[in-house]
């Protein structure tokens, strides 16, 4: 079984949830069977990001035997004599290398957690952001949304509503934009809507549900540091990315600094920078499966965070695929702790069946590769619009230490 040729799917949710375009990848062997991947985060346009995968393909994997995921991976790691992490090329080769597992698991007709360790939990806890009320009822008009990102009742409301759904944990991000200047000062009223916020959400769900705390790598350490010691006392599950993701002296003196277990590594790819993580002091680690180097490297990531005590809990703002393969990581790793999952009408769409969701828990699948295959019909009525921002947006003018607005004010 040789690995004859790719497809790529580059498409643009409406809503913008899960990043300004999705980008899967189809591999297809000289015997006819495809395997379906997701690459996540490319910091270039969907079309280019879709050229660079074929590109990769081409050069690197064409022709190779799916099973050999080792030879793969070092040879795609080391192209253009680079040898290091590249955040970019770890995303096309996360895509390839999930597919490449779907197919494996589809020719032994076997899920992939029965071939990287077996299963360990039979159902995965899930969480979820707080998102809009109309990203769930297309009923609503988006322009009547209140905003749950920053108003402490909308927050509170909504924490409520996905609570009654099942969920047993909430994220939100308020601590305010996000700017290209990297770690800065939060103002008094960013760190008061921080706060507010919090306390909100934990006087409306009490103990039905965690609550974790996300900043995108947005303060300063400083900063960081006061506001985690302002946190502390609505016991949030984690503080997510205090700073940004190449400061990692500086994680490690705010996870000194705060009883709050950090997390980091949505932004990291492969084991080298998250042994960097784990010895600065991360708690819990968050790689997503569409960047960090696939469900392989993955698992690597979750077998090396064992040494340090720390949990993981995969990173999933994307789509339906890398959660599929996500979870297929999730059932076999003994420090699993909760896996980000996206409920919306367009995201449970893009796949022909999706995983089955009960009451704020993954349940144990057998079906063969990664359990999902994507629906074209959806593909083909969202293509993707070049005029959408890369993922999530972020200023390019510097904020000064007193800003009050939020991102839509800017």
């Amino acid at each position: 079984m040789r690995l004859e040729s790719v497809t790529c799917h580059v498409t643009s949710p409406p809503d913008g949830i899960g990043g300004g375009y999705l980008l899967f990848v189809e591999l297809e062997t000289d015997n006819g069977i495809s395997g379906v991947g997701e690459c996540y985060g490319i910091p270039f346009g969907g079309d280019v990001a879709a050229r660079m995968t074929e590109d990769v393909f081409d050069r690197f994997i064409a022709g190779e035997d799916p099973r050999n995921i080792e030879a793969m991976f070092r040879r795609v790691y080391s192209a253009g004599f680079t040898q290091r992490p590249d955040v970019s090329l770890m995303g096309v080769f996360s895509g390839i290398e999930i597919a490449c597992w779907d197919i494996l698991g589809k020719a032994l007709n076997q899920p992939v957690w029965g071939l990287i360790g077996g299963n360990f939990h039979s159902k995965l806890r899930t969480y979820t952001y707080l998102y809009p009320p109309s990203v769930h009822d297309k009923t609503l008009d988006p322009a009547d949304d209140p905003d749950v990102y920053h108003d402490p009742a909308a927050a509170a409301a909504q924490a409520l509503y996905y609570v009654d759904l099942g969920f047993t944990a909430v994220k939100q991000d308020p601590t305010g934009p996000y700017s290209f200047q990297g770690g800065r000062e939060l103002s008094l009223p960013e760190l008061s809507r921080s706060v507010a916020n919090a306390a909100a959400i934990r006087d409306a769900v009490g103990d039905r549900a965690d609550l974790l705390f996300g900043t995108h790598g947005q303060m300063s350490t400083g900063s960081a540091i006061r506001l985690a010691r302002q946190l502390e006392e609505f016991d949030p599950l984690w503080f997510e990315e205090p700073c940004p993701p190449d400061q990692m002296s500086s994680l490690e003196r705010i996870a000194n600094s705060t009883t709050i277990p950090v997390a980091t590594g949505e932004r990291l790819t492969t084991r080298v920078e998250f042994r960097a993580a784990l010895e600065a002091g991360a708690a819990i680690v968050q790689p997503d499966v569409g960047r960090v180097g696939g469900i392989w490297e993955m698992r690597k990531v979750a077998a090396l965070a064992e040494l340090y005590n720390a949990l993981m809990a995969p990173h999933i703002y994307c789509g339906p695929v890398a959660h599929a393969a996500a979870a297929q990581v999730g059932f076999t790793c003994p420090n699993f702790l909760i896996l980000e999952t996206i409920q919306t009408p367009f995201h449970r769409d893009l796949v022909v069946d999706p995983l089955p969701w009960e009451d704020g828990y993954l349940p144990l699948t057998e079906r063969p590769g990664i359990g999902v295959e994507l629906n074209y019909d959806t593909l083909a009525a969202n293509p993707y619009r070049s005029d959408r921002p890369l993922h999530l947006s972020m200023t390019n003018v510097p904020l000064p230490s007193d800003n009050t607005k939020t991102v839509d004010e800017l």
